[in-house]
């Protein structure tokens, strides 16, 4: 059975994330040419090590310490999937909030979890008093689609810090 739900901080175990399969094999990209998405071929693989997942797990620690909120997807006990909404809001009008994580472990990628998670994180957003999610999004095709789905567009405001930690990624927002 599906579970999606927002822990809290004494849910948090170092190593949670431990069995989780961040695999992703990209070979195709999108880059934001001036507001126009072009597609480019590009190949790269993106695997956590156990050091990164338990890094992960301790900014799941840190995001609920400061007011943050952390979305867990399980089946049965395994946790398969998790959605992460940073605690500060940012933006000229402060209406912002980042959603700086969004993974579904690979074996049960295609099951619409991603989907999920992302509908429960918005909500969990504007709880907070966001109106907008803000997401640094991974360029591969795959992912660009799944956030254009979910109903994302480029972002009208551009959060320097979150661009250059990542500057490949496409700046996306979602009005919740």
């Amino acid at each position: 059975m599906l579970t999606i739900s927002v822990i809290q901080i004494g849910d948090v175990l170092p190593g949670m994330l431990d069995s989780f399969e961040r695999f992703q094999r990209t070979t195709r990209v999108l880059f934001n040419d001036q507001g126009t998405l072009i597609e480019n071929e590009d190949l790269f693989e993106d695997n956590w090590t156990l050091e990164k997942k338990r890094q992960i797990v301790e900014h799941f620690r840190q995001t609920i310490k400061k007011g943050g909120v952390v979305v867990i997807a399980k089946q049965e006990e395994q946790l398969i999937g998790f959605a992460v909404i940073e605690a500060v809001p940012f933006g000229s009008e402060s209406i912002y909030r980042e959603l700086s994580f969004l993974h579904v472990t690979r074996p049960a990628r295609g099951q619409k979890i991603g989907e999920y998670l992302f509908l429960k994180a918005k909500e969990a957003a504007k709880l907070l008093g966001a109106e907008k999610l803000y997401i640094g999004a991974h360029p591969s095709v795959e992912t660009q689609n799944f956030y254009h789905k979910m109903g994302c567009v480029l972002a009208a405001e551009i959060n320097e810090c979150i661009y250059k930690r990542e500057i490949s990624d496409i700046q996306l927002e979602v009005t919740l």
